[in-house]
């Protein structure tokens, strides 16, 4: 997988990836022109949607209704250093019998992108040159 983010202008910044663009922008607040989200909210995005392509997958594997399924993610600040110390996942389904809403529990936790914030991943940083355009 890779992503290149370039400075679009001020502080808004365009993300690319397979023909995609994401627009990640800061509050007016934040000297932004909330033109998009910002990052913690994009890694909000990405862990909700996560969680919900698993249900979804879970619930259309056993032909189980997915009418109604929504995913709600919030996450509190932490401070040193600065982080989001808590997440907290909320999935609405439909009604359904509790071996398969244990099921979907399941098939939540195991999201790529729970995974990977439960467990710690390597993440090393380089500084180059800008590229020649």
């Amino acid at each position: 997988m890779d992503v290149k983010v370039k400075l679009f202008e001020n502080v808004t910044f365009q993300a690319e990836t397979r023909g995609h663009t994401v627009i990640c922008d800061q509050p007016l607040t934040n000297n932004g022109r909330d033109n998009g989200m910002t990052p913690p909210e994009l890694l909000l995005t990405s862990l909700g949607t996560c969680a919900a392509y698993y249900a979804v997958q879970y619930l259309r594997a056993r032909q189980l209704p997915t009418e109604g399924l929504e995913v709600d993610v919030e996450a509190q600040k932490a401070t040193q250093p600065a982080r989001l110390g808590r997440f907290a996942i909320r999935v609405r389904v439909p009604d359904l019998e509790e071996r398969h809403r244990e099921g979907v529990l399941r098939a939540v936790k195991s999201c790529l992108i729970h995974a990977t914030l439960e467990h710690k991943p390597e993440i090393t940083i380089e500084l180059g040159a800008p590229a020649l355009v």
